[in-house]
C-alpha cells in the first residue's frame, strides 16, 4: 500500500504563476520563465534601459548644472583679462576738461605777441612752459599778432600723461586752428613740444533752396499786427504784449534793450487753416550805451547800431484777428 507524503509542495514551484514574487530576493523569474539564483543580475525585461536613462539624464544634468556655474565665472574672469591686454580707454584717465582749458589759456598768450612789448608776452608763457624753455618759444621777437574767438575743438589722448589738443581762433578776418601738444603729471600739465598752426576747412557750400510761393494776402494781414507785437517784445511791456499774443501764452521780452527800426519782411508760406508758420525779417536799433542824450548824427559810434534778424513765429487766428503762439528764430527752408 501506498503511502501519501505528509510534505507539503513548496507555492512557488508549484507552477502557479500568481505565486511568483514580482522580485523576490531568493530568486526571480525571467520573461522565459527560467530562474535566476541569488545574486544574479535582476535587470530583466527593459528595465536596464530604464536604469541607463536615468544614468544618462543624470549625467547631462549634471553637465549643464556645471556649466551654467562655470560660464558666468570665465566669462568675469577673461573679461578681467582681456581689460588688461588691450590698451586702456581712448581718455586712459587723462582729464581732458582740465587739458582743454590749459590748452585754451596758452593760445590766447601764444597767438598774441607785440614786438614792442616782448617781455610782457614771455612772462606770461611761463606757467606754460617746462624749465629750460626759450622764454618766447618760437618767437623771433618781430612783427605782431593779435587773435582771439579761442575754442577747444578737439583732443588726441596718446597715454595716461600725453595728448595732443586742437585750439580755434580767429586772427582778424581767418579762422585757424593750433595743435598744443601737453604732458601731464598726475596733477600738473606743461606744454611738451612746440605747437604747430594748421589751416582751417572753411565755411560749408550751402546749396540754393528756392523761395517758397507766398501768400500776398495773409502777409498784408499780419503785417501791422506783427509790427506791434515786435514793437512791445522790443519793451519788455507785458500789458501791451497780450494784445498781441494768444490767449494763454506768455513772451518775455527785451526790456527795453531794443528798440523795433523796421519790421522789414513777412514771408508767409502759401497754405491754409487758422495756424500758420510764418517768418519776420526785423532791423533792431541797439543802443551804444554811451550816455549821450542826443547823440550827433555824423557821429557813427554815438548812433544806434542796427542788427538785421530773422524770426520764425506761429500764429494764430483767433475772432478774425492773428496772435503770436511762439517766437523763435528762424531756420532756413529746406529744399
Amino acid at each position: 500500500m501506498t503511502r501519501r507524503s505528509t510534505v507539503q509542495p513548496d507555492p512557488r514551484i508549484a507552477g502557479d504563476p500568481e505565486s511568483y514574487p514580482p522580485q523576490g530576493p531568493e530568486r526571480v523569474a525571467d520573461t522565459h520563465g527560467k530562474a535566476r539564483g541569488r545574486g544574479g543580475w535582476s535587470g530583466g525585461g527593459g528595465r536596464w534601459l530604464v536604469w541607463t536613462g536615468r544614468a544618462v539624464l543624470w549625467a547631462l544634468i549634471i553637465v549643464i548644472v556645471v556649466n551654467g556655474v562655470r560660464a558666468p565665472f570665465e566669462r568675469f574672469t577673461q573679461g578681467d583679462t582681456v581689460a588688461g591686454a588691450t590698451p586702456e580707454p581712448s581718455d586712459s584717465g587723462f582729464p581732458m576738461t582740465q587739458a582743454a582749458a590749459f590748452a585754451n589759456q596758452f593760445a590766447a598768450v601764444y597767438l598774441n605777441f607785440d614786438a614792442s612789448n616782448p617781455q610782457q608776452r614771455a612772462d606770461r608763457l611761463k606757467p606754460f612752459l617746462p624749465q629750460g624753455a626759450q622764454e618766447q618759444f618760437g618767437w623771433n621777437g618781430y612783427g605782431r599778432m593779435s587773435a582771439g574767438a579761442f575754442q577747444f575743438t578737439g583732443i588726441n589722448v596718446r597715454d595716461a600723461n600725453n595728448a595732443v589738443v586742437t585750439v580755434t581762433y580767429q586772427a582778424g578776418s581767418r579762422r585757424g586752428l593750433l595743435s598744443v601738444p601737453i604732458y601731464y603729471d598726475g596733477s600738473k600739465f606743461v606744454v611738451s613740444e612746440r605747437p604747430g598752426l594748421l589751416p582751417d576747412s572753411g565755411p560749408a557750400g550751402l546749396p540754393a533752396v528756392a523761395d517758397p510761393d507766398r501768400d500776398s494776402a495773409t502777409e498784408t494781414e499780419l503785417r501791422p499786427q506783427l509790427e506791434g507785437f515786435f514793437k512791445a517784445y522790443a519793451a519788455g511791456d507785458q500789458v501791451d504784449l497780450q494784445r498781441y499774443v494768444a490767449n494763454g501764452v506768455t513772451v518775455e521780452g527785451f526790456d527795453g534793450a531794443l528798440t523795433l527800426a523796421q519790421l522789414k519782411d513777412v514771408v508767409v508760406p502759401v497754405g491754409e487753416g487758422s495756424t500758420r508758420e510764418v517768418t519776420a525779417v526785423v532791423v533792431w536799433a541797439v543802443s551804444s550805451g554811451s550816455g549821450t542824450a542826443t547823440p550827433r548824427t555824423d557821429d557813427p559810434v554815438t548812433q544806434p547800431a542796427g542788427l538785421e534778424q530773422a524770426y520764425r513765429l506761429t500764429v494764430e487766428k483767433q475772432g478774425g484777428k492773428w496772435f503770436v503762439e511762439a517766437v523763435q528764430g528762424a531756420s532756413r527752408p529746406v529744399g
